[in-house]
This record gives structure tokens, sequence and C-alpha cells, in this order.
């Protein structure tokens, strides 16, 4: 296994939306992801229009990488839940900081791609994005604890 560092340089950020980190509530949030004008044009979402969803790779760039927790830790700081280890988690305190998020493509104007239900703040790095495809959803039934289930049921 590789441990040499990766560099990576943000395609756009995150314009609108959240400016606060709030847990719940995403759904219909809306925001604009503004490429970068001096590395793409518009040729580079030519057909992008046709997709009605995207799946975004942000950077959580408010968390400190010093205040990464290695140790188990239960979910949203519930201290009546279980210790999950740092991969059990989906929240933003992660090794690499990295954010994966599914949201609705709204419109395509030019380098701007306006989206609903992106659950990364106002000014955050997007590092990818890629056209959402139902090809790449699981084939088989997904399985998750119950509590995962009532933790994410105010979510979007």
């Amino acid at each position: 296994m590789t441990t040499d560092p990766v560099s990576l340089r943000p395609v756009g950020q995150v314009v609108g939306g959240r400016s606060e980190m709030v847990e719940d509530d995403w759904h219909d949030v809306r925001a604009v992801i503004r490429l970068d004008d001096e590395s793409f044009t518009a040729s580079a979402v030519l057909g992008l229009e046709h997709f009605s969803h995207l799946e975004v790779v942000f950077l959580f760039d408010r968390i400190d990488p010093v205040t990464v927790p290695s140790e188990p830790r239960p979910p949203r700081g519930n201290p009546s839940a279980a210790p999950l280890g740092v991969f059990a988690h989906r929240g933003p305190y992660r090794p690499n900081r990295l954010g994966v998020s599914r949201c609705r493509l709204l419109a395509v104007d030019g380098l701007n791609l306006h989206v609903a239900d992106l659950d990364a703040l106002s000014g955050s790095p997007i590092l990818d994005i890629k056209p959402y495809l139902v090809e790449f959803a699981p084939r088989h039934p997904v399985t998750q604890p119950a509590w995962a289930t009532e933790l994410m049921s105010r979510y979007y």
C-alpha cells in the first residue's frame, strides 16, 4: 500500500445554500456548484443537463484535521449510542475529510450547476462531479442498523 501524499485541485466550489453545519433537513436546500473558469470551459459539462442527479465529492474544509478522532465514537456524539469506527460513520470527521453526496441537478448554466439536496456548505471545495446512473445503485437489498434509519430520518 502506498503512503505517498495525494494532491487534489478543486474543480469548483459551492456557492449559496447553507453556510453553517446543520445535521438535518437538507431536502430542497439549493446551491450552485461553480466550476473553476480558469481550468474549464462550458465543454466540460456538455451533456450533463440530461441527467437528473449528480454524485459530488467535496472537502469538509471547515474540519481541522487534528480534531478528527482515531478512536471509535458514537454517531453524532450521542452518548447512549454504541461507539463506531471511523469507517462506520458518514459524518465530516474523516481521515481525509472527504464528503460524498448525491444531489438533484436542477439546471446547467455555463459553468454553474444549480443543485438541490447537496449537503455541502457554501464555500466548500468541490473535488469531482459525476452524473448518477441507476446502474450504479446496489443490485442487492441494502441493509443497515435500525439506529441509522432513525438517525437519518430527518436528514433529507
